[in-house]
């Protein structure tokens, strides 16, 4: 399921050391590309229609964590007034962040922002709910919890998030 269908997966998901970076690489999958002008929105009560949020979690889904945490990363520095949408965001970040030191052979990164992501999500649904932005916070942080417990080699097996519509 997509939850930003008009907005088109990158042709790579980026992986560090391995293929050329998006941005400062001529031959990166968006070198030169101007963002599309998109109205972010700030508020959890409009995440419905925060574009960057939820292609966000489309590029989490379906591997492409890099962009995931760039996406993410675009609302979260506009966000840092807001403690509570700022420690979420900067959460899914660091949660994305690990599972791509998976890839990138890095298990004690993989620990390290897994623990760090976690604590901040677990903050997230003690402070609002089990609830927040769509993301039922409890289901993921247990199941990202037992993720990395497992010693992942693959991100095959990540939990997906599954916002509740």
């Amino acid at each position: 399921m997509r939850y930003a269908p008009q907005t088109a997966f990158p042709p790579y998901a980026f992986l560090p050391g391995r293929d050329p970076h998006p941005t400062r690489d001529s031959k990166g999958h968006s070198y030169s590309e101007e963002p599309e002008p998109v109205e972010i929105h700030i508020d959890s009560d409009l995440w419905r229609t925060n574009v960057p949020f939820l292609y966000g979690v489309d590029l989490y889904n379906h591997g492409y964590l890099w962009e995931a945490h760039e996406a993410w990363e675009s609302i979260w520095h506009p966000a840092k007034h807001d403690e509570q949408m700022a420690n979420f965001l900067q959460g899914l970040i660091q949660c994305a962040a690990a599972c791509l030191k998976i890839r990138m052979n890095q298990p004690a990164g993989l620990t390290k922002l897994s623990d760090l992501g976690l604590g901040r999500l677990e903050r997230t649904a003690k402070e609002v709910g089990p609830t927040f932005m769509g993301v039922d916070l409890i289901a993921f942080t247990g199941e990202m919890s037992e993720f990395v417990r497992r010693a992942p080699e693959s991100i095959d097996e990540r939990p997906q998030i599954e916002l509740l519509i």
